[in-house]
């Protein structure tokens, strides 16, 4: 079968035949991955990227514009690979990158970074209290200045919902938690002041 048939069949559900086209243009994937250098990742990951540029071409190949699907796919491949090199680069993710999660254990110990942090304010009775004073202002701040629905909306943002799930629990829209938590961060940042 050509590879256009493949793709035909492949597009109508036929997983045989997908399964058929990525093993043999696999071999293309690879020659398009080997020039490229992927920071802080390794070969394996660009041939994936590359493999997932062969899958998306054969989604949105068009037979009617007389291109052969090879020469579709290598496009694709390539630019599959390029976004994410260039997604790699940014230095949007670095800090997530280069960190280092403090539940590791450190140098070669069995103790986690974690537990090597010295906590004085623990032992100390000032710190304790002036932490317990913090939080009675905070509350105090909560009942005085929000609204019930901008309390509500508050209580179910520190439990960790997302915006979707405190809109359903609330029986609200979307865009109206959207609002009042900026409405609370505004409050909040007043109060911080």
């Amino acid at each position: 079968m050509t590879d256009e048939q493949l793709v035909k069949k492949a597009r109508e559900g036929d997983t045989v035949s997908l399964d058929a086209l990525l093993q043999r243009l696999k071999p293309l994937v690879k020659s398009k991955a080997k020039p490229y250098y992927l920071t802080s990742g390794d070969p394996e990951d660009l041939i994936q990227e590359g493999m997932i540029g062969l899958y998306k071409a054969v989604l949105d190949f068009d037979p009617q514009k007389n291109v052969k699907f090879i020469a579709f796919a290598s496009v694709c491949i390539v630019r599959q690979i390029q976004t994410a090199i260039k997604a790699a680069a940014r230095k949007k993710h670095l800090p997530l990158n280069t960190s280092l999660s403090l539940n590791n254990e450190a140098d070669n110990e069995t103790e986690a970074y974690l537990n090597k942090i010295p906590d004085h304010k623990i032992n100390d009775p000032e710190a304790l209290f002036l932490s317990h004073e913090a939080i009675k202002d905070i509350d105090i701040f909560i009942n005085q200045n929000l609204t019930p629905l901008e309390q509500s909306v508050l209580t179910h943002h520190m439990d960790g919902k997302t915006h979707a799930q405190i809109a359903e629990s609330l029986n609200k829209n979307l865009k109206s938690i959207d609002n009042t938590i900026q409405r609370i961060r505004k409050k909040m940042i007043r109060m911080m002041k």
